[in-house]
């Protein structure tokens, strides 16, 4: 464990040390958010989120890449040198480097789609038609990644269980693949759509993070402990630059790999019912903009004011500063209490 916490604190030193220069790196590049024309699913204007996020324009935009960098460069130099040195890394799973890669490839193939994803975005590609992404075609995209990391676990691993609290381990078999594939395209976009607030995502995806470090570290997992060190380090600094008021965003570049990855540590922990609690912010954001989705679409009206949900409460008069505050608040709950579901 102190070995784990000192890794943890030289990639908050390091991500501490690269951070401003990032940041002026991104202005310099214009990768900055535009004026608010925010655009729904369906191609409409979304006015209402428009009008409580307009003076977030110019803020730059891509700050989730930084960590991704800092945490992938520092876990492939990390781990080698613990083996160098003669140090037991234990893994839960006797093929430790199949863990490590199905880690890497859905921490970095969700990066490069959502830093495509950001790139369309600010440069304009959207308007001038150079190879548009819609949303079925990037939900395409997300199952087919999603569907690899879950073969990945499926035949690496050998995972096929979910376990449920209180009853026991339900043995899934083939069915363990779209399982696992729903739930990692499900919570890339969570986070994705919860990434509406100056350190609103950022803030609950740490207090998350600690949860399930606990646990990973419980059973002493350590590639999954030294990743999720490295993880919650350099997203310290990130989120001191993220809250009210954000100097820097995560971008779609942060959220679709940060929501993809917390999905396999939960099913790489066999923690999935813990992690829909530990989660539960983001299960209510993108239920919540589903919900309101669909009943635009099939019944032509709103079934909320606005959505997702930290929209809504935004638009009955909550502060910017006074949702995220207490979003960390009812998340460190969750996360005791999901942590506490899965090592009972």
């Amino acid at each position: 464990m102190p070995l784990v916490l000192g890794i943890l604190l030289f990639s908050f030193i390091v991500t501490s040390i690269a951070i401003v220069p990032f940041i002026n790196l991104l202005y310099k590049l214009k990768f900055q958010r535009a004026d608010q024309q925010t655009i729904d699913a369906f191609g409409k204007r979304t006015p209402i989120f428009d009008k409580f996020h307009a003076d977030k324009a110019g803020v730059p935009v891509g700050g989730g890449l930084l960590v991704i960098m800092v945490v992938s460069i520092l876990f492939a130099i990390i781990l080698p040198l613990l083996h160098s040195v003669g140090l037991d890394v234990t893994s839960v799973y006797q093929n430790a480097q199949a863990e490590i890669n199905i880690l890497f490839f859905t921490f970095l193939s969700f990066t490069i789609l959502g830093l495509y994803d950001d790139v369309k975005k600010f440069f304009g590609f959207e308007k001038s038609g150079f190879f548009g992404m819609r949303l079925r075609v990037k939900l395409l995209l997300q199952i087919i990644l999603a569907s690899i990391t879950a073969l990945m676990m499926y035949f690496s691993l050998g995972i096929s269980i979910f376990y449920i609290p209180f009853i026991g381990t339900l043995e899934m078999g083939w069915l363990f693949v779209p399982f696992a594939t729903f739930v990692i395209v499900s919570f890339a976009n969570a986070v994705n759509i919860t990434d509406g607030l100056d350190g609103l995502a950022s803030g609950i995806l740490m207090i998350a993070l600690f949860g399930l470090w606990f646990l990973s570290a419980s059973i002493l997992d350590v590639p999954l402990a030294v990743f999720i060190a490295l993880w919650i380090g350099s997203l310290i600094s990130f989120l001191y630059f993220n809250v009210f008021p954000a100097r820097m965003f995560m971008g779609d570049v942060g959220a679709l790999a940060f929501g993809a990855t917390l999905a396999v540590v939960g099913l790489l922990l066999g923690k999935v019912a813990a992690l829909v609690i530990i989660g539960f912010i983001f299960v209510l954001e993108i239920s919540s903009s589903l919900i309101q989705l669909l009943s635009k679409k099939y019944r032509g009206k709103k079934i909320m004011a606005a959505a997702p949900f930290h929209l809504f409460l935004q638009f009955y008069g909550w502060e910017e500063p006074k949702i995220v505050q207490r979003a960390w608040l009812v998340q460190i709950m969750l996360t005791l209490f999901g942590v506490w579901l899965a090592v009972i």
